[in-house]
């Protein structure tokens, strides 16, 4: 019922001032009698039931009686508004609005063992929205609860209105109690499916930062920030899991580490692999610390060894651990080069490679098959246990990176100038290139120190216009001849080298084909193998064919990349040297994935035997391409927002099934290869995927794809010329690139995404 004078427009000061002249007309000892024996007979109520009570004001119905009856809890409200559980039965002190509650020294509980919240207030309506006495905070306090909470709003039947005022941080009852009985309230939620959702995740979440944050959206009303969070989940690939940092089934947080931890543990499990050491690592990303100890605590409770570095550490060197270890698994929680929001989950399998399918996808279904995190059994202090690793893990990688480059006496001493772009890889970096010769490295001061604020940066990702700034300026003061970078988690490396009076950052292809082709002259044997991505230069396979190594090109990835290599050394090859576009080197089997590190040490004797000879890097490079040819490489992405940009991009695609050009950049197709199709003819690092290939007259080719995570398609030229000297590289190389930018136009436009 709605009283005479308050119609749908009265605001909740309005219905305050009627409720409050209501309960003063009423006996509320008789409401209170009534309203205990509702609870009292209510199925829910049991001795082992953890009930919050109330210590009501003086017009609040008094349930206080039931208190001896179950399993009692009360809250403190501190001075900063923040709402804290303790025992009933701690001592007390009055707030000043006049209630009792416990002292500040009383001890604390989790919220989330919470069953029943008995909530009073001025009055509350059918839906479930409560009348409170205007603060808002306690609002907040039970959204954090439990999922599967019950959250009673105890009202005398005169105080139950059809309709109250509604605000975005008002939180609906799950069930009213009056001296007429208990009732479940049928609430009308504008997205009940995300609501369910988000309170099963809070239900299921052990952090009670996470659980308030997704709280607060649920009770903000925003249905678009709510699905953001809970409308969707980080799913398990062979790249782990990577997200933003935050409260839900689509972020990264603790609950989705614990449960992806359970996964790979029931995986391992599954496999007979148990008994084996599992490895973990992680960078210096503010989570990062957090999500390691959930790893090992679940890893540990579940009954599998673990091995574990007590602080930061570079990839590689994890990687590298795992591989000497003989270790089951191995994890990394990294997000390498993302944004400062994000961070990451990174599995090894027992090769001490990255995992490929299908181990990506068992683990996926175990992961699936997990219960709630806060359910998920751990170890909650296995990181002051046994199974730390110590500084002899760092002393066996140096010395491996040593002996596979073999005796080697620096030609000429550098100046380099070093930075780690606020990553793990600064001491590391340092210390190997000193073992090799290199001692005369300057560090970006403001770069060195681990920090996941990532404060001199937006993006941390050194092909990122900026992200060398401080590095290049730092070289230009001091003279210095190579400036080396790393990315924060230490598997990347980016090079500027002196260009004139200023400062060139070498591609990713460049420095790939620079490095590919030194680290070739300096071994020596018919069986070495070179491996790169698919969407890397093809110049790397001339450069490979003219020091008589075979040459095989993988899916995008080092996980392929290593895959690819370990199935080959099987077959007698010998594998020297990988890399990937995306600044992603390594060199020799130390290491079985990407290595920014090792990668440094051998550009820098690259550069060190250049400087020796009297040319630059751009002249030695120049002399590759009269020697092996130029290949100019244009990437392009074609972006295709909005609700239905997935949708045009996948018909793009589709249309290459049955209509191809003829011509791109005035070149002609001489072949077409379709990666979705055939895939059991080829090896099984060149497995299905959306991928179209165009193989152009004279040695060139373009490549389309979809990206993985936004609604663009991938564009890659590859435009091969022919130069007799040095002196023509510039000229070839500018029309190379016209080319190369005409060839992905005309794609654009054959596949009708033209604008």
């Amino acid at each position: 019922m709605t009283e005479p004078g308050l119609g749908p427009g009265a605001g909740k000061a309005e219905w305050r001032t009627w409720a409050r002249a209501r309960l003063d007309e009423l006996d509320l000892d008789r409401v209170s009698v009534g309203i205990l024996a509702a609870l009292r007979s209510w199925e829910r109520m049991a001795p082992k039931t953890s009930v919050l009570f109330y210590d009501p004001l003086p017009n609040e119905p008094d349930v206080t009686a039931l208190a001896t009856e179950v399993r009692p809890w009360l809250v403190r409200v501190t001075a900063d508004r923040a709402i804290t559980v303790h025992p009933y039965d701690a001592p007390r002190e009055e707030h000043r609005y006049g209630f009792s509650q416990p002292i500040a020294a009383a001890p604390t509980a989790d919220a989330a063992l919470l069953d029943v919240v008995l909530v009073p207030g001025l009055a509350f309506d059918r839906t479930g929205v409560r009348l409170g006495r205007g603060g808002g905070h306690y609002d907040r306090f039970l959204g954090a609860l439990r999922g599967d909470a019950l959250i009673v709003g105890v009202v005398p039947a005169a105080l139950l209105v059809d309709e109250l005022p509604r605000e975005p941080h008002d939180l609906l009852m799950t069930h009213l109690v009056t001296e007429n009985g208990v009732i479940e309230v049928n609430r009308m939620d504008p997205a009940p499916d995300l609501t369910a959702a988000a309170r099963a995740w809070i239900a299921g979440d052990p952090d009670p930062a996470t659980r308030t944050e997704l709280a607060d959206i649920l009770m903000s009303g925003d249905v678009a920030a709510l699905h953001d969070r809970v409308g969707e989940t980080l799913r398990f690939g062979t790249a782990g899991i990577r997200g933003e940092v935050g409260a839900g089934s689509n972020r990264m947080n603790r609950a989705t580490v614990i449960r992806a931890t359970r996964g790979l543990a029931d995986h391992l499990i599954a496999a007979g692999r148990a008994a084996g050491t599992v490895v973990v690592g992680f960078d210096g990303r503010l989570d990062s610390r957090r999500f390691a100890a959930d790893t090992v605590g679940v890893l540990t409770a579940a009954g599998i060894p673990v091995r574990f570095f007590s602080n930061v550490t570079p990839t590689p060197l994890v990687a590298f651990t795992a591989k000497r270890f003989g270790a089951s698994a191995a994890v990394v929680v990294t997000a390498s080069h993302n944004p400062p929001r994000d961070n990451g989950y990174k599995v090894y399998d027992a090769n001490g490679a990255q995992i490929v399918p299908p181990v990506d996808t068992e683990i996926a279904r175990f992961i699936d098959r997990v219960g709630p995190a806060v359910r998920v059994a751990r170890d909650e202090h296995a990181l002051d246990g046994e199974g730390v690793i110590g500084p002899d893990a760092e002393d066996a990688y140096v010395e491996a990176v040593l002996a596979f480059r073999g005796p080697f006496v620096v030609p000429e001493t550098l100046d380099i100038v070093y930075t780690p772009l606020h990553g793990v890889g600064g001491r590391p970096a340092m210390r190997l290139l000193a073992a090799a010769g290199h001692d005369r490295v300057t560090a970006v001061p403001e770069q060195f120190e681990p920090d996941g604020r990532f404060p001199t940066m937006a993006f941390p990702n050194p092909e990122e216009p900026g992200a060398l700034d401080l590095a290049v300026s730092l070289a230009a003061d001091t003279g210095a001849d190579l400036v080396a970078a790393n990315d924060p988690d230490a598997d990347r490396l980016a090079v500027c080298v002196p260009d004139g009076n200023g400062w060139r950052r070498l591609t990713g292809n460049e420095i790939g084909v620079l490095l590919g082709d030194y680290v070739l002259e300096r071994t020596a044997g018919e069986a070495r193998l070179v491996v790169s991505s698919i969407v890397s230069t093809p110049m790397i396979g001339a450069v490979a064919a003219h020091h008589g190594a075979r040459w095989e090109a993988t899916l995008t990835g080092f996980k392929w990349i290593c895959s690819a290599a370990l199935d080959l050394e099987q077959q007698g090859l010998q594998f020297v040297y990988g890399f990937e576009e995306a600044l992603g080197y390594t060199v020799g089997p130390v290491v079985r994935d990407k290595d920014g590190m090792s990668a440094a040490v051998w550009f820098a004797d690259l550069a060190s035997q250049a400087k020796a000879a009297g040319e630059s890097l751009l002249d030695r490079l120049a002399r590759l391409y009269v020697r092996d040819g130029l290949w100019v490489s244009e990437p392009r992405s074609v972006g295709r927002p909005g609700p239905d940009g997935l949708g045009e991009i996948a018909s793009a695609m589709d249309r290459l099934r049955t209509a191809t050009p003829d011509h791109l950049g005035g070149m002609a197709v001489t072949g077409v290869i379709d990666f979705r199709d055939d895939a059991g003819t080829r090896p099984r690092w060149l497995p299905a995927s959306p991928l179209v290939a165009f193989d152009l007259a004279g040695g060139s080719r373009v490549l389309v794809r979809p990206s993985g995570t936004e609604p663009k398609l991938k564009i890659y030229s590859d435009v091969r010329s022919g130069v007799a000297a040095a002196t023509e590289v510039p000229a070839v190389a500018a029309a190379a690139r016209d080319v190369a930018a005409a060839a992905a136009a005309d794609l654009v436009c054959f596949l009708g995404l033209g604008d």
